[in-house]
């Protein structure tokens, strides 16, 4: 069913999915904050999973170098679908299966791109951010990467740039330089919400992550619909009566879980104040 609504992704001229799904689980299961470990899945798996985001309306994909083999496994695994997706990646942070490694620099950023369009198999990504360390989010430290960002886009390798960031100073900055944040919140986590009403002033796209807590309001009462489900209805109600949330981002690798978060974003974006009846 074609049952998510889609969104304009500020003013990039992208429009996405009220919900998105996260790919880290599909490549990388170490080093991570989640509650519950988890295996990496079968190929088989993996391919249930996006045809049943598919099958929801689900359009935007969030994946990045730092997800392990996760751009790979798009890459071999996504196909003909490639045109149903809207694609966001990430640059400036490597993880070598042990911590994560960060480096800023244009040049590292301009390879970096290149890889991920080499991995994912396509000729153009939708949408690249700045993947933060959350250190000293100035424009001191990653204009020189915006700056490359905006380079790339100009030889059409990428659509939109953006910024992934942990601070409202990060936020901040990147509304100047860039097309799209992604910030994080959930009703335990509200610090961001200032750069959400910039960004929607300024016509910038917003992505939201953990916006179910990393897994923590997720569960076995989550999968059985009770506690957890409501927390989770809780969670999406709170992001979306948020002005200027364009999507959410969501990982999980159960297409049943997935179908769960995406009726919840939907009963979210009913009710939010000034939806249609």
């Amino acid at each position: 069913m074609d049952a998510m609504m889609k969104r304009p992704l500020g003013a990039t001229g992208l429009v996405v999915s009220a919900l998105g799904l996260g790919t880290v689980k599909l490549g990388r299961n170490r080093a991570l904050k989640y509650v519950q470990g988890f295996a990496l899945p079968e190929d088989g798996a993996v391919r249930r999973l996006l045809d049943a985001a598919a099958d929801l309306g689900i359009t935007l994909l969030d994946t990045a170098p730092a997800y392990g083999t996760s751009e790979e496994r798009l890459g071999q695994l996504l196909g003909s679908r490639r045109r149903h997706f809207v694609i966001a990646s990430k640059a400036g942070e490597e993880f070598d299966g042990a911590r994560s490694r960060f480096d800023f620099s244009p040049e590292a950023i301009r390879a970096s791109v290149e890889r991920s369009l080499r991995r994912l198999r396509t000729d153009c990504l939708d949408i690249i951010l700045l993947h933060s360390d959350g250190l000293e989010e100035t424009a001191a430290r990653f204009g020189p990467a915006f700056a490359m960002l905006g380079e790339l886009k100009a030889r059409g390798l990428v659509r939109a740039t953006g910024f992934s960031g942990k601070t409202v100073a990060g936020g901040r900055m990147a509304l100047a330089h860039s097309d799209v944040v992604m910030v994080t919140l959930n009703p335990e986590q509200v610090a961001e919400r200032p750069v959400i009403a910039e960004a929607a002033a300024a016509g910038k796209g917003v992505l939201i992550k953990k916006a179910l807590g990393s897994g923590r309001h997720v569960g076995a009462a989550g999968a059985a619909g009770g506690t957890g489900g409501a927390l989770v209805q809780a969670a999406m109600d709170f992001v979306f009566a948020t002005p200027g949330v364009a999507s959410v981002v969501v990982g999980t690798l159960d297409p049943a879980h997935l179908a769960k978060d995406a009726a919840a974003a939907l009963a979210a974006i009913r009710r939010a104040p000034g939806a249609t009846p």
